[in-house]
């Protein structure tokens, strides 16, 4: 059964390659050729559709709200050297900033490449008179460049990724011009488009539920709030609240500070945070303080894997940290970096479980010190149709190796921690695809003994974008391998947390040790649904889970296999909605054989190369 186990799912990850590979068959064409005839086609049927459906009002609005033109294609290439070029062509470096001009566009309407469109619906331009613009001081203090210095480009390309990573922007774009009336002095202008910063989630499951409303740009300032109700048939407070709020940025000194309180009947909690991340390779000083204060509680922390169903949690957790990161050589971005930091953890409990002697010091009170090094290089590459629709994303590549020690003063045994961290990214040849590597092993030594050591590996890939007939695709493709040694009991890995294998309900499987393989072939789709871009899906995700004390491949496999479409408007911050059908063969008791669900997803990130602060490894 298993060898026919092993012929099956070779056959379907056959299949995917095989789905990508076909759109590099095309004989006696040229990609080129061939988009401008099929463009060129597109516009002349669009153009006679928007004509004919003009002779009447009714039709004309379905029309306007429903039918788009296709997206052109995106030479990726292209469009990253014509950038590059421009830039560090020695056009412009080192004149003098004379003048830095900020211009925001309209959500609807306009883009980067063309700032004089219109919006078309009464929708769009609604959306548009209600929204607040972003602040032009809020811009300003974002940018890493003044008026009367140098131009540098890479400054320039820089702070283009870190104005996109605001949760409030859209897109950016940072254009140069000879200043007419001095040669000498180049101007600046900085083209920022927002997102339309009011969203809505919420979900209905069993006998709880939750509804929550947010927005990433209070007033235009850059400010986040969220407020959302959660609530449960049978538990009190049968009707709870959460709410977050945070500011980006303070004085731009890249400060960010957030609050959040709730009263669930999961938790109630009272926090706070203050950070200042390693945000560029130029960046000196790093750290951060964070307050906690739960009750009630099921969990340490939100992405805590171990939770508790009887015993509630009385805890308060107080955290800081701080670092200094030392250039190579100094002044360039493309150089890599030393990074020393430390950090001091608090964790003490008014109430827990009754200590046992297999699960004593998880729940320990303690303080925690660690101190780390962290050798790191960052660059990034600039794309698109990868996690996002028709935008520009900043894809890292680098490395980061990073070794960790601590004290745990602890009140069941004062014990030492150690680790090591290595990773690296885009490791390909001529960069046909995404690669990134990582691996990292540690533990805790309580008296030269090992505890709560873990061993683990990952492997990402993403293909380069194929052409499937007048379809662009990609292939995803993961491997995640971790190994739990003398955990304690009361800490197990699970399929069905961390997308191992997708809609996996089930935490019947459980274990010290576990691998996943996780495919997917995404098909980016050029027409819209009411300003919706399309992408549609197949998948297959492998799990083996089981003990630590046996060959992986002789544990119990569980597997998930499906289709689906994500539908998402980068103009909103409304998460990716995502319709899948699954099946789950060898499945559970406990789940079904198929599932048809219906959800929210979040758009996942790329892989970090920057400097964090010292943290023991995660067993999740």
């Amino acid at each position: 059964m298993r060898v026919k186990l092993y012929i099956y799912y070779l056959f379907v990850f056959a299949l995917f390659i095989n789905t990508c590979a076909m759109g590099t068959a095309l004989p006696g064409r040229k990609d080129t050729l061939q988009d401008v005839d099929y463009q060129k086609k597109y516009d002349r049927f669009y153009d006679s559709l928007r004509v004919k459906a003009g002779q009447n009002g009714i039709i004309r609005l379905l029309h306007n709200s429903i039918i788009h033109k296709p997206h052109p294609f995106v030479d990726k290439k292209a469009m990253s050297m014509e950038y590059f070029y421009r830039f560090k062509g020695y056009r412009f470096k080192g004149k003098t900033i004379s003048q830095i001009k900020i211009k925001a566009l309209e959500i609807f309407g306009p883009d980067l490449n063309d700032t004089t469109k219109q919006a078309t619906s009464k929708l769009e331009k609604f959306a548009n008179r209600i929204h607040t613009k972003t602040n032009l001081n809020i811009i300003k203090k974002n940018l890493l460049f003044r008026e009367g210095e140098q131009l540098d480009p890479e400054i320039l390309y820089e702070n283009e990724r870190i104005l996109r990573q605001l949760p409030f922007i859209q897109d950016v774009r940072i254009l140069l011009d000879t200043d007419t009336l001095y040669p000498g002095l180049v101007k600046v202008t900085v083209l920022t488009k927002d997102v339309f910063s009011f969203g809505v989630t919420g979900n209905a499951e069993g006998e709880k539920a939750n509804f929550e409303v947010y927005n990433r740009n209070v007033f235009g300032a850059g400010h986040e709030i969220s407020v959302k109700m959660v609530g449960h048939l049978h538990k009190e407070p049968y009707l709870g609240l959460e709410t977050y709020y945070s500011i980006n940025n303070i004085n731009g000194k890249f400060i960010n500070v957030s609050a959040k309180f709730s009263n669930t009947y999961m938790k109630e909690e009272v926090g706070f945070n203050v950070e200042k991340e390693f945000l560029t390779p130029l960046t000196k000083w790093g750290g951060g303080i964070t307050g906690n204060r739960l009750t009630r509680a099921n969990q340490i922390i939100d992405s805590d894997p171990v939770k508790l169903d009887e015993t509630p949690l009385n805890l308060l957790l107080l955290d800081a940290w701080a670092g200094r990161s030392v250039q190579i050589n100094p002044g360039k971005f493309s150089n890599s970096q030393i990074t020393f930091a430390g950090r001091i953890a608090h964790q003490y409990f008014h109430e827990r479980p009754e200590p046992d002697i297999s699960n004593n010091q998880y729940f320990a009170n303690r303080t925690f010190y660690l101190a780390g090094i962290t050798w790191s290089q960052r660059r990034y590459i600039r794309d698109q149709l990868i996690y996002s629709y028709g935008i520009t994303e900043d894809i890292p590549e680098g490395f980061k190796n990073e070794v960790v020690a601590g004290y745990d003063a602890n009140e069941f045994g004062n014990r030492f921690y150690t680790h090591i961290y290595l990773s690296n990214g885009n490791l390909l040849p001529g960069h046909p695809g995404y690669l990134f590597l990582s691996a990292a092993a540690g533990g805790y030594f309580n008296k030269l003994t090992l505890e709560q050591g873990l061993a683990r590996m990952d492997v990402n890939y993403i293909s380069r974008l194929f052409k499937l007939k007048n379809k662009r695709c990609r292939f995803f493709g993961k491997l995640d391998y971790m190994l739990g040694i003398r955990r304690f009991d009361v800490e197990n890995l699970l399929l069905r947390d961390g997308g191992h294998i997708r809609g996996f309900s089930s935490s019947l499987p459980k274990g010290k040790q576990r691998l996943s393989l996780n495919l997917e072939t995404v098909f980016f789709q050029q027409r819209e649904i009411y300003k919706f871009y399309i992408a549609l899906f197949l998948f297959a995700d492998v799990g083996i889970i089981g003990s630590n004390k046996e060959f992986i491949f002789n544990e119990h496999y569980y597997s998930g296999l499906g289709i689906g479409i994500r539908l998402h408007n980068e103009s909103l911050v409304l998460k990716t909605i995502q319709l899948r059908l699954a099946f789950y063969p060898y499945h559970p008791e406990n789940m079904n054989f198929a599932a048809f669900i219906l959800e929210e997803r979040t758009k996942h990130n790329f892989y970090k190369f920057q400097p964090t602060e010292p943290e023991p490894l995660r067993f999740q």
